[in-house]
């Protein structure tokens, strides 16, 4: 990070002083994605932004980033707070890299902590939803291996909260066997009912104290 992206980062968290609820959302945007899948995800991202604005503590509180994968691994948005973030509008193509793009959500998160706690901001535990509508594909088997293996120690450790989505063909049993939670078979494509319920158990947790135990909706867009 630049001098000045500190910087800016420092006089924001001092305007803002209130506690952060990090969420990164990883995407899959490979080639299987193309067409309605796509379409569909942009719309719910938009969806995402607008419902959680609606609540002027949660677009101070929440902040979200945003992670790629397909052939290649891309922070598309780092961190910002709601009222900041424009959803990406995204394309579809290639491969599956979903081990390198947990490992790098898992790092931001890492990063990110580091960042509240030099500017005395308290923080609640950090979410990472996972969009996928396959498994694993073009990467080495053990990068996958090591993901699973941060996911599971830093659920442990209440570090994070991972949680798994598939879309349409997603590998259900391969999601199950990477992540802690049981991953959920989004219903079609309601990625807009989707985002919406996560924005509104977004909102709960930014409602609540740093280390409350929030209950969260049930899932209607989906099915375990």
């Amino acid at each position: 990070m630049s001098e000045n992206a500190r910087l800016e980062e420092t006089v924001e968290f001092a305007e803002n002083p209130e506690p952060r609820c990090p969420c990164v959302l990883v995407l899959d945007t490979s080639g299987s994605m193309r067409g309605a899948p796509i379409e569909a995800l942009n719309k719910g991202l938009a969806a995402f932004r607008n419902d959680l604005l609606r609540d002027p503590l949660a677009s101070r509180r929440v902040e979200v980033a945003v992670v790629t994968f397909d052939n290649e691994v891309k922070v598309v948005q780092d961190f910002v707070t709601v009222d900041q973030f424009q959803p990406p509008t995204l394309a579809a193509q290639g491969l599956t890299f979903m081990g390198t793009a947990i490992h790098k959500a898992l790092d931001l998160i890492q990063a990110r902590k580091v960042m509240y706690r030099k500017n005395g901001v308290a923080y609640y535990r950090p979410w990472v939803f996972l969009i996928t509508d396959g498994e694993p594909q073009g990467e080495p088997d053990t990068v996958v291996q090591q993901a699973a293996q941060r996911i599971r120690s830093d659920e442990e450790a209440k570090r994070v909260a991972f949680f798994a989505v598939g879309v349409e063909n997603a590998n259900m049993i391969k999601l199950a066997e990477i992540v802690v939670r049981t991953p959920v078979k989004l219903i079609g494509l309601n990625f807009t009912e989707m985002f919406v319920w996560l924005s509104r158990s977004m909102e709960a947790v930014a409602q609540s104290k740093t280390d409350e135990q929030v209950a969260l909706p049930p899932p209607g867009w989906g099915t375990v």
